[in-house]
């Protein structure tokens, strides 16, 4: 039976301050695995911008907060940002999250949790970038971005700024339980006993 051994990169905190390092780790994974396609997470598109330089020879796929995903007619994607990611041949998608939209409405509504939003909170026991990074590579699936069943390389974080990077098989949305985790390159893990034993790790 082969087996093949990889490296995680394990953060001692989640956030913005991982984004940098995040992005060069996954870039060099995407170059050992030849793999084309990256779908970023990023919501002003300091991620999106940063990625969209190191990734020119890529097909990269930026995916937005939703219009109106803080309140309506609003659009958290600075101007500046998209100029920089679309001038270096990124694409950006901007469309309703998987695991929200309409459901959303009816916890707003009702006060009850609808099946997305609870497989949502399921998968953010792994990391709130686990949940976004097979949501966001659905997305870009379902607009004919990325091609399902293809390996591809995701990158998101929690709350602002990368801190997670995979490498996943993309699926459109009616086939989620088909979408695999391949391998994690990198992610926060801020309990870990390994800080505390060797607070230099």
């Amino acid at each position: 039976m082969e087996e093949f051994s990889s490296t995680i990169v394990y953060f001692e905190n989640a956030g913005r301050e991982n984004t940098e390092r995040t992005l060069k780790l996954a870039a060099a994974r995407a170059e050992d695995l030849n793999i084309q396609n990256v779908i970023v997470a990023s919501t002003t598109g300091y991620t999106g911008a940063l990625a969209a330089e190191l990734f020119k020879d890529k097909n990269l796929v930026v995916i937005t907060h939703a219009q109106g995903y803080i309140e309506p007619n609003t659009q958290e994607l600075s101007e500046m940002n998209r100029q920089k990611i679309v001038s270096n041949g990124g694409k950006i998608l901007t469309a309703q999250h998987t695991f929200g939209g309409i459901n959303r409405a009816v916890r707003k509504k009702f006060n009850t949790y609808q099946l997305d939003e609870i497989i949502a909170s399921v998968l953010r026991i792994f990391g709130a970038g686990m949940k976004v990074m097979m949501e966001i590579s659905m997305m870009a699936a379902d607009a004919g971005l990325v091609e399902a069943g293809k390996p591809a390389l995701a990158i998101a974080g929690t709350h602002h700024g990368a801190d997670m990077a995979s490498i996943l098989i993309p699926v459109n949305s009616p086939d989620f339980f088909n979408l695999k985790v391949l391998e994690v390159i990198c992610m926060p893990s801020e309990n870990h006993p390994a800080f505390s034993i060797n607070p230099h790790v």
